[in-house]
């Protein structure tokens, strides 16, 4: 084919949305062809070794052509066959009448139907976001969140030296003595009844009440002993204390 020789692709083809883009780049190739002596003489095998293609694409898009109303095709066969000898391709509408032809409202796609990629775009990852928020607050809504509580570490126990016990009595004046509380709790393992102690300063505090609380029971004793008048030697020596 001769380069000088220029391809025309009309407005009418170019937005006729019933042909693919490559049926759209054929026609403008057999206008190239065209130019030349009138008509298209080239074989489906011409134009699939051009773009490097099969026969069978370049035969869809000849027929959709066809159909279309852009070309019309000449088929000359072997005699008593079915094979093809020559194929002549021309142009419904001539070239000069092509340059000088309107485009026809009825194959320009609708703005309405013809939409934005990049406004799609958008439309849907918004769509999706309002999904995944609407998904994400309803279920907020649904599953309240449930804060739970740290709880404080708990401190290990550690038996304390005698020699701490003395310095906290003397510290707080405790009244006790110290070797006394030390020795006793350091036999039991300082273990109170069935549990482990918890704080051997508390523990202190209740060895001082319980020493008080026995001192006045011995008080409370003597004193009623004395109030009887006698003593308890008196009462030994004293016959009529065994009731005789």
């Amino acid at each position: 084919m001769n380069k000088g020789y220029y391809a025309i692709i009309p407005a009418d083809v170019r937005y006729d949305v019933r042909l693919t883009p490559n049926a759209k780049l054929l026609y403008g190739e057999i206008t190239a062809l065209c130019n030349e002596k009138g008509f298209c003489w080239a074989m489906n095998g011409y134009f699939a070794d051009l773009y490097s293609v099969s026969k069978v694409s370049v035969s869809k898009w000849v027929g959709s052509l066809r159909d279309c109303g852009y070309i019309e095709c000449e088929v000359q066969y072997k005699e008593g066959t079915k094979q093809i000898t020559n194929r002549y391709i021309r142009l419904a509408t001539p070239i000069k009448e092509i340059l000088g032809t309107p485009i026809k409202k009825s194959l320009i796609p609708s703005q309405r139907k013809v939409k934005d990629p990049i406004k799609e775009m958008f439309k849907d990852n918004t769509t999706v976001n309002n999904t995944v928020n609407n998904t994400v607050n309803m279920g907020e809504t649904s599953s309240p969140v449930v804060h739970e509580e740290k709880k404080k570490p708990v401190k290990r126990f550690v038996p304390p030296t005698l020699q701490e016990v003395i310095d906290y009595c003397n510290k707080t004046q405790a009244g006790i003595d110290p070797l006394s509380f030390w020795s006793f709790y350091e036999s039991k393992g300082w273990m109170i009844g069935k549990n482990k102690m918890k704080s051997w300063p508390h523990a202190i505090g209740t060895w001082k009440a319980n020493r008080i609380v026995k001192n006045n029971e011995r008080r409370v004793t003597k004193s009623d002993s004395i109030k009887n008048g006698k003593s308890i030697q008196e009462k030994l020596t004293d016959t009529t204390w065994y009731g005789e």
